[in-house]
């Protein structure tokens, strides 16, 4: 789920690694001359960041934050406080903890070779800042944030509607900012765009430079009026928790704490599923359907577990973590304690049988093609599987609305636990755009005791060739 690689072509001596988060689609950067670094937006489990440092011998001199960041718990004040190194954060922020207050255009000498130059970027946020890499001749490039991404921006409306429209007219002023200060071949490090849902719309390619950007980015190429209507037509929902972050974040957050939680028994396990708890399968889907305790919820490891549980769970309920492994347990705390989530009701470990109390607990669960939907939509039931009485579609509204099975029910996964009655009765076959909210939608579902649901395994992009029957755009 996360990974470091070398990021970035070396100029003036100076070299940037990224240290991704894939699962939460952001990336941070540690940039340096080989003697001293500096870290840009770190995710609150920094031992990878002192990792990289170790591992190029380097040491952090500095670290800043682009903006109050809302998807993710920042790592940034601990950091710091390990390491001695100096914090920087927006000086409009007003942060209560100790840190070094950042103004448009002020510069931290890192040393005689690496500069960083806070640039006021507002758009994603008010007081977003960008930091452009100088080495000791020129620019090498900037840390974006959620300011100019990799073919798009950072959305708008995560301070609220009321300031969606004016963020975006700033959002398109900053893009433009940065691209008139920079020459072409500087390159650009954004913080999201890479299935985050912090940007406007989905990023394009793994790397750019300021002349790329020019040629594709809505932001430098249309002007400020298209742009903001364009950005804010494509806005969608974006994962409740993301209402905790800021707060956190502006407050000061404490130190992470990955230890192992209680263990629960078989009968603690049953009665935890009994009492309707959130216990988290934590294997991959495909082993999910095919043998599961009854009421437990589909989050694989595989997919953005971390997101979809932050997003449907009532925010401080109870979370027990079931894993084949405890490497699989130990992989969910580290995820789930970058958006706050780091007390756990229990964890247990094991394959299906060897959890139940009672083999009365097994359960599973059908699963089908596109190619199976649309023989089921001619009638004709292939492979056992029962017709279905609705299909139930539980993407995106923006995904719908770009394409849909025709006479699909739409209940976005995030909405479904509140709208699971207007379903009716019968079997339900469940899609989405690869299968895995689908086996989650089933989850769900089966803890409410509808059992009657096949899961669509298999990618939406593939439907219309398999015949589904699609409805008009």
């Amino acid at each position: 789920m996360t990974s470091t690689s070398q990021g970035g072509d070396p100029a003036d001596g100076l070299s940037v690694e990224v240290i991704e988060t894939s699962s939460l689609g952001d990336r941070s950067y540690l940039a340096t001359d080989g003697g001293v670094a500096v870290v840009v937006d770190p995710q609150r489990d920094i031992d990878r960041v002192i990792a990289a440092a170790g591992r190029l011998g380097v040491r952090i001199a500095a670290v800043v934050e682009t903006h109050v960041h809302n998807d993710y718990v920042s790592g940034g004040l601990e950091l710091s406080r390990l390491t001695g190194a100096e914090y920087g954060v927006a000086a409009a922020d007003n942060a209560p903890f100790r840190h070094r207050p950042l103004h448009d255009g002020e510069v931290m000498v890192l040393s005689d070779h690496m500069r960083l130059r806070a640039v006021a970027t507002p758009g994603h946020t008010f007081h977003h800042l960008s930091y452009v890499l100088e080495g000791k001749d020129s620019a090498v490039g900037v840390f974006t944030g959620g300011s100019l991404l990799y073919g798009t921006t950072g959305r708008t409306d995560l301070l609220g509607e009321d300031h969606s429209e004016e963020l975006a007219r700033h959002q398109h002023a900053s893009a433009r900012k940065l691209a008139d200060m920079l020459p072409d071949g500087a390159r650009i490090w954004p913080t999201h765009g890479f299935g985050s849902f912090c940007s406007a719309t989905q990023s394009s390619g793994e790397s750019a430079t300021v002349g790329e950007q020019r040629m594709i980015n809505p932001a430098l190429t249309l002007g400020e009026h298209e742009f903001v209507e364009q950005t804010l037509a494509g806005l969608d929902a974006y994962p409740a928790y993301y209402a905790h972050m800021g707060v956190k974040n502006l407050a000061g957050p404490e130190p992470v704490d990955l230890r192992e939680p209680d263990r629960a028994n078989k009968e603690e396990l049953a009665k935890r599923l009994d009492a309707g708890e959130w216990v988290i399968d934590l294997r991959s889907r495909k082993a999910y359907v095919v043998s599961h305790l009854a009421g437990i919820i589909s989050l694989g490891l595989d997919g953005a577990m971390v997101t979809w549980l932050g997003w449907l769970i009532d925010w401080g309920a109870p979370i027990t973590l079931v894993g084949e492994t405890r490497d699989e347990v130990a992989e969910a705390q580290r995820e789930l304690a970058r958006i706050g989530i780091d007390k756990f009701a229990a964890a247990a470990t094991g394959k299906p049988e060897e959890l139940a109390a009672d083999p009365t607990q097994l359960r599973s669960t059908a699963t089908a093609s596109f190619t199976d939907l649309a023989a089921a939509q001619s009638g004709t039931r292939v492979n056992g599987l029962p017709l279905p009485d609705v299909v139930l579609d539980v993407r995106t509204n923006n995904e719908y609305r770009d394409s849909h099975v025709e006479n699909a029910v739409h209940i976005p996964l995030y909405e479904l636990t509140a709208r699971s009655s207007e379903l009716p009765s019968g079997t339900i076959w469940i899609h989405c755009g690869s299968g895995y909210r689908a086996a989650i939608a089933a989850s769900l579902l089966e803890r409410e005791g509808r059992t009657d649901v096949v899961v669509v395994d298999d990618h939406f992009d593939t439907a219309a060739d398999s015949g589904v029957r699609m409805a008009d755009a």
